[in-house]
């Protein structure tokens, strides 16, 4: 079984004790509307109540002003080479290195408010298993915060040049990488490098997630006819490529890709490769044939994305704005599909549900995605990052009907301008 298969486990040490308290979040709202209590008790959802009828056993946090979520998950993320674009000179890729970017990375996108994540991490050529080795080690000390998987990526599998990469694919597995992955379409044998990924996830029972760009009808024609049955289940993105075939063609490859139970991962705020596989998956044809689709990140702020944010909410603003999505499926790409791809459990604001959510402020989904500032995340009942924006506007006849919070009350600084309504975000 993998281990994004498994339920999430207690973190280690001290931390074991932070799921045994109970949290009340009062007032919170939902998307249908209801104002509630929402209390949390070893990591999961005990009680879910009218406003102000749940009584806080624990630490309490108000809700109020903002809309309460499932937590977004981050199905498609490159830890090795986040935040390495203003690297100057080539990128390091020693441990220490890997291992800071790695988690720095983790936790921003934690911020945004994806309490699991599933990352790729390059292995073979010049750096062995060193960068996964680096990133396993990261994912070790988010432990309580975050939960962190990685996908071991080789770059060949056959032929004589890919023997060294199958082997080291397999050291990997051992090694704690939760899924096998790679890019077939940069194998001299696209097919041949499929079979053998399928080959060692079948061997050790964990999922598979590969790149491609998906421009090929026969090629994922040929790999859907291989991945069809195999559990824990094949992912595959960010499927650019399908958006530039013919409509028939790419109705067709959706359906055989349906079929075959195989996720898409899309990644609508860039990808994760050359400038010349830019473009986005055609998510409305996929979801139409049957296509699970989840919505990643893709590269964030190296070579191939420089300006990466890894926000979940803003890849589900993108498909809402740009992919034709409505708001709920936006979200449900960056939430319960991911969670759904990376095989973890549903999570619904309901008694008995994963303590796994998110908190922003904002009384309908259509606002929270537009104008996503402050936010709380929640990851195994307790509250394990916040972020708090505050918008400040020089006093005007024009912002009348601007909702108010009190001034600050040490006096501003010199030559700064005149303190106004204060809006929280």
């Amino acid at each position: 079984m993998s281990a994004e298969s498994k339920q999430p486990q207690p973190p280690e040490d001290g931390a074991a004790t932070a799921d045994s308290t109970s949290l009340l979040l009062s007032h919170a709202r939902l998307t249908d509307g209801r104002s509630v209590d929402v209390r949390l008790v070893g990591g999961r959802i005990e009680a879910v109540g009218t406003a102000g009828s749940l009584a806080a056993v624990g630490a309490r946090v108000d809700l109020a002003g903002y809309l309460l979520l499932p937590a977004a998950a981050e199905p498609h993320a490159h830890a090795d080479t986040a935040l390495s674009a203003d690297s100057p000179g080539p990128v390091s890729y020693t441990s220490e290195d890997v291992q800071r970017r790695a988690t720095e990375a983790a936790l921003l996108q934690l911020g945004h408010g994806a309490t699991a994540q599933r990352a790729h991490v390059r292995i073979g050529d010049v750096h062995a298993l060193g960068p996964l080795e680096a990133v396993l080690q990261a994912r070790r000390s988010l432990r309580g915060l975050v939960d962190l998987t990685t996908v071991a990526v080789p770059r060949l599998l056959t032929g004589v040049a890919g023997a060294d990469g199958l082997a080291m694919l397999r050291d990997a597995v051992k090694m704690g990488a939760g899924v096998v992955g790679g890019c077939p379409d940069l194998d001299p044998d696209p097919a041949g490098y499929v079979e053998a990924v399928l080959e060692v996830a079948a061997e050790h029972g964990v999922p598979v997630d590969l790149h491609t760009d998906g421009d090929d009808p026969a090629r994922l024609a040929r790999l859907a006819a291989m991945a069809g049955g195999l559990r824990p289940g094949v992912t595959i993105g960010p499927c650019a490529g399908l958006g530039r075939l013919p409509s028939d063609a790419a109705r067709r490859t959706a359906d055989g890709l349906a079929a075959a139970g195989v996720t898409v991962v899309c990644l609508p705020q860039g990808g994760c490769g050359g400038t010349e596989r830019r473009g986005a998956a055609p998510v409305r044809l996929l979801r139409a044939a049957g296509v699970r689709v989840a919505a990643g990140s893709g590269a964030m702020r190296d070579v191939a994305n420089p300006v990466g944010r890894g926000d979940p909410l803003e890849a589900a603003y993108l498909l809402a704005s740009l992919g034709g999505l409505s708001p709920e499926e936006a979200y449900a790409a960056v939430s319960a599909e991911a969670r759904s791809a990376m095989g973890l459990p549903e999570v619904r604001v309901e008694a008995g549900f994963p303590a796994e959510l998110l908190a922003v402020r904002g009384e309908r989904l259509s606002g929270v995605l537009s104008l996503a500032y402050s936010r709380i995340v929640v990851h195994r009942g307790r509250v394990v990052a916040r972020t708090s924006a505050v918008r400040e506007y020089c006093d005007s006849a024009a912002a009348l009907d601007l909702p108010r919070q009190a001034r600050p009350e040490r006096p501003p600084e010199p030559g700064s301008p005149p303190a106004g309504p204060v809006v929280r975000s």
